[in-house]
């Protein structure tokens, strides 16, 4: 695909489950639906927000065929294949290539702390493996501080044709700065962090994968469609209803990734519970999610 097509808000879809953890293939296409109907310009399967952390090898295929199905060629589907091993990365890049994946995300390795030369020789070997575009992931927070540095990078940018963006889920625009800064002019830089998408974009990001589409992905194309117009005083205002949602998350209660899945319940579509240990959120927690919801302008 062409690497232009990745733009935009791309929402890193929640994987519908039964009450019992075992996956809801069904409850894809009605997920798929709510997003597109927003106008999204991609979506995202088998992210963080998606569980790929609690999902086999098996079941990540399963839920990325139900996605390609449900998407049939309407946007670019990007499928989650990073992985704590490089072979398990390949194995899933690879199958993910086959089943139809236009693009991949591939986060840094969690619970282990390579080094940069580890982790660029890891990004090599995969990009190698296949032929798609590659995107790599970095999100600190969530893999013991493991980050994927700038020079790191624009190395693996330099290097191989196909690695031909990143998310970066710093939540540190310095960061996020520093990536576009030291590579290519055509090398797709997307915010992961929700409440950056507008100031992500004036630096040069090419749009965010943001939780939240899930929830409000109209609020968040708005931003990114007022901005691309020149609307700034727009696009900032719906930042601000973005940010407010994003910000609000953690005070609610609930372990992630369980408010978004909420959120979703509360809208009519329906994905279930996370998989535990992960529980879903209780009856106040639920109370408190949907007054914000209200707030932003969601009737729930």
């Amino acid at each position: 695909m062409d690497r232009t097509q990745l733009r935009g808000v791309i929402p890193p879809l929640a994987t519908p489950l039964h009450d019992d953890g075992s996956l809801n293939l069904a409850a894809i296409a009605p997920l798929v639906e709510h997003v597109l109907a927003a106008g999204v310009h991609g979506v995202f399967a088998t992210g963080s927000q998606g569980e790929a952390f609690a999902l086999s090898a098996d079941e990540r295929r399963q839920v990325l065929d139900a996605v390609l199905d449900a998407v049939n060629g309407r946007v670019p589907v990007m499928a989650g294949t990073g992985a704590i091993t490089t072979r398990d990365a390949v194995a899933l890049s690879r199958a993910a290539e086959a089943a139809g994946a236009d693009c991949l995300s591939v986060i840094t390795p969690y619970f282990i702390t390579p080094t940069q030369d580890e982790l660029y020789a890891h990004y090599a070997e995969i990009a190698s493996a296949v032929s798609i575009p590659v995107l790599a992931y970095s999100n600190p927070g969530r893999t013991g501080g493991v980050r994927l540095a700038p020079d790191t990078q624009a190395r693996l940018a330099a290097e191989f044709p196909n690695i031909v963006g990143v998310k970066d889920s710093s939540g540190d625009l310095s960061e996020t700065a520093a990536l576009i800064r030291a590579c290519p002019s055509d090398f797709r830089v997307f915010v992961g962090r929700d409440s950056l998408l507008y100031a992500g974009l004036c630096y040069g990001a090419v749009g965010a994968v943001a939780m939240t589409a899930n929830v409000i992905p109209e609020l968040l194309v708005g931003v990114y469609e007022a901005f691309c117009a020149g609307d700034h005083a727009r696009a900032r205002a719906l930042q601000d209803r973005v940010t407010l949602l994003r910000e609000a998350l953690p005070g609610i209660g609930g372990s992630y990734p369980a408010p978004v899945k909420a959120a979703l319940e509360l809208l009519g579509v329906p994905v279930g519970p996370p998989r535990r240990p992960i529980r879903p959120l209780n009856d106040a927690q639920r109370e408190r999610l949907r007054a914000v919801l209200r707030q932003v302008g969601k009737d729930v």
